[in-house]
This record gives structure tokens, C-alpha cells and sequence, in this order.
């Protein structure tokens, strides 16, 4: 994906805002936890917040969290749905946050479009030392074999390299790394996966798909063609045609800790 397609695909989300923050799944208490584990304190950024999926599981664990996230309409469900959370509108490029004032920043499904030439150095400047930078991924666990052929169906629009574990493995295992050949600003990367899932009926899980990017920026006969796909799959598997349905998935975690 070159840069003017990744800027359309990652502007995707605020035309679909309301949409993303009902059918896009939160994550794993336990891929949180350990994503913060080693952080030297409990003041932690979401950066990419959107409307807040990971900024509330992060509440839970009782870390003192600002979220920051770029599009307005995004920003303003985040807002709307976590009132006593300080959310700030910036991006990764540009944070609006002094220097050395976060323990830790963490990324739900964000880490991806950022653009770590630029970003890397601000996520650096914002950590204290020692500070952790963990992109967390909702993927879609395929070693169920009905998941696995939802995927094929699907299409790579709207199931793609990194929705899976082991394109998300393969495709995330540098995330934290500038463009630009410069200098790591941050260690060695670890990767660990956390049991996951989502209640879904067929249409809410049709609903989720439509709120991915590569779906959000189709031709609207092509998204319709491949909504239309998707939901004919699910209508003919035994585990999706009939009511709720538990869709299996993983949280992935990538962690780095700041030189």
C-alpha cells in the first residue's frame, strides 16, 4: 500500500463513526495487562484512540489513560460514550502532549497507519524512559475452519494480511520501526496472542466487516457485491445461520520499550 493509499484508507473511519463503535469488538483484558506489564507507570496514551474500543478496556486495569485520535467525528463518539476521559484531538505525527509524560503508549488496530519516520520520534519524545509502546490487533482466529472460509470469501478488502495470526505476526512484526532506514528508537519487539471472541449474529458480523477499511473506501456495487458475498456464506454455515454466534478471535500484541 503506498502512502496516498494508506493516508484514504486510514481518513476511512469518521464517515462510518457511529457504526465503528457498535460492532467493532473491545480487547483482551489479558493482552492489556501484558502489554502494560513492564511500564514504568501507570499513565498511558491511546493513541489512534477512534471511538474509544480500547480506551475503555484500558480503564479497567486502573491505568490513568488520555486518548488521542485525529478524526472529529471519531473523536467526538469517544467523547460521547467515555465523558470522563481527557480526549484530545492529535495524531501520532503530532502529539499534543509534553515530553516524557506517558508511561506507556498503546494502539488498538491503529499502530499500522501510522507513519513511523515521523511518528516513532514523537511516541519516543511523549514516553518517560523506559517507556512501552504496545499496538494491540483484533484478529480473526482461522484455525476454526468455517473462519478460515469466511476469509477466502470474503476477500483481502475486507479480511486482510494483518486479520489473521499469521499474516499479523508476519505483517506487525516491524510496525515499530521507521521507513527510512534510521535508527530504532526502541528495543527488541515481542509478540504474544490472547484468546478472544466476539457474540455476533450473521448481519452484526456482516455489520462489523463493513467498518473495515478496505470496505469503507469500495466502489458502493462493489461493497455491496461483497457484503452481499459474505452474507450468503454465513447463511449456509451451520454455525452462523441460526442466531448468536461466538466469532472466534486473538488479540495480538506487539511490545517494544523505549532506548
Amino acid at each position: 500500500m503506498d502512502q496516498e493509499e494508506r493516508l484514504l484508507h486510514a481518513s476511512s473511519f469518521g464517515s462510518a463513526a457511529v457504526e465503528y463503535a457498535e460492532h467493532r469488538p473491545d480487547y483482551a483484558r489479558a493482552a492489556v495487562r501484558w502489554a502494560l506489564e513492564p511500564a514504568p507507570g501507570p499513565r498511558v496514551l491511546d493513541l489512534g484512540a477512534g471511538t474509544g474500543k480500547l480506551t475503555a478496556t484500558l480503564l479497567a486495569p486502573g491505568a490513568r489513560v488520555i486518548a488521542v485520535e485525529p478524526d472529529p467525528a471519531m473523536l467526538a463518539e469517544l467523547r460521547r460514550s467515555l465523558p470522563a476521559v481527557r480526549a484530545l484531538r492529535g495524531s501520532a505525527e503530532a502529539i499534543p502532549l509534553p515530553d516524557a509524560s506517558v508511561d506507556a503508549v498503546l494502539a488498538g488496530n491503529a499502530m499500522h497507519w501510522f507513519d513511523m519516520t515521523v511518528a516513532g520520534p514523537e511516541i519516543a519524545r511523549v514516553l518517560a524512559p523506559s517507556g512501552i509502546l504496545a499496538g494491540l490487533w483484533n484478529v480473526m482466529d482461522d484455525r476454526a475452519e468455517w473462519v478460515a472460509g469466511l476469509a477466502r470469501v470474503s476477500g483481502s478488502a475486507a479480511v486482510g494480511p494483518r486479520d489473521t495470526p499469521t499474516g499479523w505476526r508476519a505483517e506487525t512484526a516491524d510496525a515499530h520501526l521507521p521507513g527510512n532506514g534510521a535508527a530504532a528508537l526502541f528495543g527488541s519487539p515481542e509478540q504474544a496472542e490472547f484468546p478472544h471472541g466476539q457474540r455476533r449474529t450473521a448481519d452484526s458480523l456482516v455489520a462489523t466487516l463493513a467498518t473495515r477499511a478496505g470496505v469503507l473506501v469500495m466502489p458502493e456495487h462493489e461493497r455491496e457485491a461483497t457484503l452481499d458475498r459474505i452474507r450468503a456464506f454465513l447463511a449456509n454455515r451451520p454455525e452462523t445461520a441460526r442466531g448468536e454466534f461466538t466469532l472466534p478471535m486473538l488479540t495480538g500484541v506487539l511490545r517494544v520499550r523505549r532506548l
